[in-house]
Formats: structure tokens, C-alpha cells, sequence
């Protein structure tokens, strides 16, 4: 089961993400561990990564694909797995497809947490309420400011995703603003034509 999880920052793909890999026992590929590792590894992708990072460019596409390439590789991810935060444009998403497709892979589905965006930012903001309640220091990206600026690039820069999703005919769509188990049940609803290939 090779899958992606999409929707803006705050929508519960996280929470969603531990809840599949355990009920289905494959790995999250995080584009940022993937880096790191690749880097600490000292793999070819990493040290060209490496070199970037720190003459303080960016990360290319294909730097990135090749390290995603890597990382589905390794016995964890014979079976499958989730993508999250990646592929963050439809750039991306091309050179994904094109690399699975190398491999004799594909992509099962997209899965779109449907938000609102107003309540995310109400949902956030009695996060970083809650948490500072506690004692605890409030994550730089939980507090309201910063989360408009992320779901305002989200907006420019990922959503279109969803409608070159919607064009492979690989997309679906779960209520983001459901309940956590009410979410983790429309998931498993989705997921379900697909769990054949990971047992």
C-alpha cells in the first residue's frame, strides 16, 4: 500500500499517519528524517545534499526523489508506505510518479483531509493556549501568525495536488474536521481495496 496524505498543517494527517503505520505495519517517510539520514549515512544523494545545505541553497526536486528512491528501498518499505509533507507541488508529484514508474511501482491513493480553514486556525490557536496552560514552550509554527503564513503557501503551493489527483483518478477524500476516531474509521474505509498488498 503506497500512499500520500494530504491537507494543510493542523488537519491531523500526523495523528492519522501513527494510527496507519501501526494498523497496517508500514513505514511514514518524512522527507526531513529521509534527509538527515541520508546525510548522516553519507550516501551519494546525502553528501550532494549535504554540500547544498550547507553552502545554504535548497534542496533540489531531484535531490529529494533520489533520496525517496533510496529510502523505498529498505526491507520496511517493501510493502508500503505513507508519504507526508511530500510531494508539496505538482512538479513533485510528476517526478515521483516517474520514478515509482522506473521501479515498477505506483501510488494506491491520495488521501485529502477536507478542513476548514477557519476552524483550523481556532483549533491551533487553543493549542498553543493549552500548551502554554501547561507550562510548556509553544511550538514556533503553533502559533497563529506563523500558521496563516504556512496555510497560505499551502494554498498556493500544494493544494493544486488535489486536482492533479483527482485527474489519475487516485484521490479521495476523508472529513479532516471529524473527530480523531471518526477520521481513523473514513480512513480505514479508504484504505481498505489496498491492505490485500501489505499482509
Amino acid at each position: 500500500m503506497r500512499i500520500i496524505l494530504l491537507g494543510p498543517p493542523g488537519a491531523g494527517k500526523g495523528t492519522q499517519s501513527a494510527r496507519i503505520v501501526e494498523r497496517f505495519g508500514i513505514p511514514q517517510l518524512s522527507t526531513g528524517d529521509m534527509l538527515r539520514a541520508a546525510v548522516a549515512a553519507g550516501t551519494p544523494v546525502g553528501l550532494k545534499a549535504k554540500a547544498l545545505m550547507e553552502s545554504g541553497g535548497l534542496v533540489s526536486d531531484d535531490i529529494v526523489i533520489g533520496i525517496v528512491a533510496d529510502r523505498i528501498e529498505e526491507a520496511d518499505a517493501r510493502r508500503g508506505f505513507i508519504l507526508d509533507g511530500f510531494p508539496r507541488t505538482v512538479a513533485q508529484a510528476v517526478a515521483l510518479e516517474t520514478m515509482l514508474a522506473d521501479k515498477g511501482l505506483r501510488l494506491d491513493a491520495v488521501v485529502e483531509f477536507k478542513v476548514d480553514e477557519n476552524a483550523l486556525v481556532g483549533r491551533i490557536a487553543k493549542r498553543a493556549a493549552e500548551t502554554e496552560a501547561r507550562g510548556e514552550p509553544v511550538r514556533k509554527d503553533d502559533t497563529p501568525e506563523v500558521f496563516k503564513t504556512r496555510l497560505e503557501a499551502y494554498r498556493t503551493q500544494t493544494a493544486p495536488l488535489s486536482a492533479h489527483y483527482a485527474g489519475t483518478g487516485l484521490l479521495r477524500q476523508v472529513d479532516g474536521m471529524a473527530p480523531i476516531d471518526e477520521v481513523t474509521k473514513q480512513l480505514e474505509g479508504v484504505l481498505a481495496p489496498y491492505q490485500a498488498a501489505t499482509v
